[in-house]
């Protein structure tokens, strides 16, 4: 394969290097930068954009601290452009990218919505996630998860969305509670939604979580 040659140095080897910290990871675990046209510095989280990347830790205080800091213009070896908001610009892809593909996960027959069907799936044995709605009341959630929590080990809880976010992604009305079955698609979407709160950090901790015995 012949790659460009402001590439070719990147596309070599498994790991890529954080601009900011100077810490390895492999390129699934690290976020890439590229420059558009215009000198704009634009996430590419799905490492698909072409030219020379830019890479940083997963997380969005190592994005902040590229953009205030000139970490792009070193990276690229330019003056580029930064948005205002990009750590905020990355979040909101990555969480774009993840409800794109819960509409994959939808159609292929792996997700109930309502809280009786969701009950449902849970004593079925089947679930490998239950997700709620940011506005769920806490009833609600709670005898859900304690219900996951009795009946089966290892079922993640999310709740990283609002309501009218899982609607528009189900095809549905007034999503609060949800239930992702096992399957190949509703384990690449887990991957998804961890890099997501793995990207928010501490907020990680309140939003996603794994149901255990």
């Amino acid at each position: 394969m012949n790659l460009p040659a402001e590439t070719e140095g990147e596309e070599r080897g498994s790991e890529r290097t954080c601009v900011v910290t100077g810490e390895k990871g492999e390129p699934e675990a690290m976020l890439r930068f590229a420059l558009s046209p215009q000198g704009v510095v634009t996430p590419d989280i799905r490492r698909k954009l072409p030219g020379r990347g830019v890479w940083t830790k997963s997380d969005a205080a190592t994005v902040a601290r590229a953009a205030a800091k000139g970490g792009f213009a070193r990276g690229f070896r330019r003056p580029v452009e930064v948005g205002v908001d990009l750590a905020g610009q990355v979040e909101a892809l990555l969480a774009a990218d993840a409800l794109q593909f819960l509409a994959l996960v939808n159609k292929s027959g792996l997700v109930v919505a309502g809280a009786a069907k969701v009950e449902s799936a849970i004593r079925s044995g089947r679930v490998v996630a239950v997700l709620h709605a940011r506005e769920g009341a806490a009833d609600g959630v709670d005898k859900l998860n304690r219900l996951a929590r009795g009946l089966r080990s290892g079922v993640a809880t999310i709740n990283l969305f609002d309501s009218a976010r899982l609607d528009l992604a189900l095809g549905r009305t007034n999503v609060i509670h949800a239930a992702l079955l096992a399957g190949p698609a509703s384990a690449t979407f887990l991957a998804k939604i961890a890099r997501l709160a793995a990207y928010r950090s501490d907020a990680a901790v309140a939003t996603i979580s794994t149901v255990a015995d």
